[in-house]
């Protein structure tokens, strides 16, 4: 049996709840203000043991907390564990949050050549890939514009293009690629692939269960912090599915598995069709009910409910304005939808509650319903983007 790439040996990770962490992510702050304020031990990871092999390509899911993107940070040597190793055999490129790895004020060119350096390439060697770099990323017209130019889209298309490109022996990739539109996921899925035929390996974190299916050999499920199975994608996605299907059921004022601020939470969800039928078919129009408490004051709130199938694939989704608390009547939130364009299928909703432009209540999976098929003609078999209509208190858009 051939060497492992990576070999973890008992690895745990300790965040002291309450204290300030200098290599904080976006993601990381968000769900640190969420924690408790006292002072208080969180593991992120706990006893966590495992090789990976030279050319495997492993998915990695998991409900948000469980520790996915804290091994991937171990891993890039941007934290350092609590106690445990991680021996890495190869050099590893690493596409981990939207806003890291590049330096904001040099442009896409001078970035490309700094992604290099620190993978320890020479000059010459990053300019030999330079041209596949740029055409795989599709930022030409701006490759000399400063990067904190760039949309999001822009910057993972080209941090992406870099990172595979750049030959590491070990890809670790994050959630990021949703960012990018769905041409670009494709190619870089397809991208990822060819390295593994090439001998590479790659650690990929997605909820997209479709693309962790097609492209993995192994997939790990983690909670809190452990490795809860390690199998094949197949039966690694069906008991986080039927696992999920559980938390689901659960009282929304009872699911502990959210992020965010807590300035707002999510307290109740219900889909019917337009006639407060439960019955879902397709060609109906949605009529979406939410409610939720404020736990503080907030100058404004958006709502956005994602839409998507027990794969984890986007299906459409609807958001409000940004609207003040004067405006909200009773605390509750009412949406309908155009016709829905779908085919028979069940359908996850995941609610995000924004107040003055933060992240306040993030719950995954907080409802679901089935669409059962129509006798209409034309029903599409991929998903669609709806227009969205809102009404409230006195408040027709």
């Amino acid at each position: 049996m051939p060497q492992p790439i990576i070999e973890i040996r008992k690895l745990s990770k300790k965040y002291s709840l309450g204290t300030v962490q200098h290599y904080y992510t976006l993601r990381d702050s968000l769900s640190q203000i969420f924690r408790p304020t006292a002072h208080a031990d969180f593991w992120a990871l706990k006893d966590v043991s495992l090789k990976i092999f030279p050319g495997e390509v492993v998915g990695i899911i998991g409900a948000n907390g469980a520790g996915k993107s804290t091994l991937l940070k171990v891993l890039s040597r941007i934290t350092p564990p609590t106690s445990g190793t991680a021996t890495i055999r190869g050099r590893i490129g690493s596409l981990l949050e939207v806003g890291t790895g590049f330096h904001m004020e040099l442009s896409g060119r001078e970035n490309i050549y700094l992604g290099g350096n620190i993978l320890g390439l020479s000059h010459k060697e990053v300019k030999r890939k330079f041209t596949q770099i740029v055409e795989f990323s599709g930022i030409e017209k701006f490759l000399d514009t400063p990067v904190k130019h760039y949309s999001s889209g822009m910057y993972i298309r080209l941090a992406f293009a870099v990172a595979a490109h750049l030959e590491p022996e070990i890809l670790l990739v994050d959630e990021v690629l949703a960012v990018g539109d769905a041409e670009f996921q494709k190619r870089s899925l397809g991208k990822m692939g060819e390295m593994s035929k090439q001998g590479r390996t790659v650690l990929f974190v997605s909820h997209n269960m479709t693309a962790i299916k097609n492209l993995c050999h192994r997939c790990l499920l983690l909670e809190k912090g452990q490795i809860k199975m390690d199998d094949t994608p197949s039966r690694v996605i069906e008991s986080y599915l039927k696992a999920s299907s559980s938390s689901s059921s659960i009282s929304l004022s009872q699911r502990k598995d959210r992020d965010g601020t807590g300035e707002v939470r999510l307290s109740f969800l219900n889909v019917t069709d337009m006639k407060k039928n439960n019955l879902i078919k397709s060609f109906d129009r949605l009529r979406i009910t939410m409610k939720f408490q404020a736990i503080k004051p907030f100058s404004t709130l958006l709502a956005k409910i994602a839409f998507s199938d027990t794969l984890g694939n986007a299906l459409f989704r609807v958001e409000s304005e940004n609207l003040t608390q004067d405006q909200i009547s009773d605390n509750t939130f009412i949406f309908e939808t155009s016709e829905i364009n779908l085919p028979a299928l069940t359908c996850l909703v995941n609610v995000g509650l924004f107040t003055d432009g933060h992240l306040s209540d993030y719950v995954q999976n907080s409802y679901s319903f089935d669409i059962i098929g129509s006798t209409k003609r034309g029903v599409k078999s991929f998903p669609n983007y709806m227009a969205l209509v809102l009404i409230g208190s006195k408040l027709i858009k």
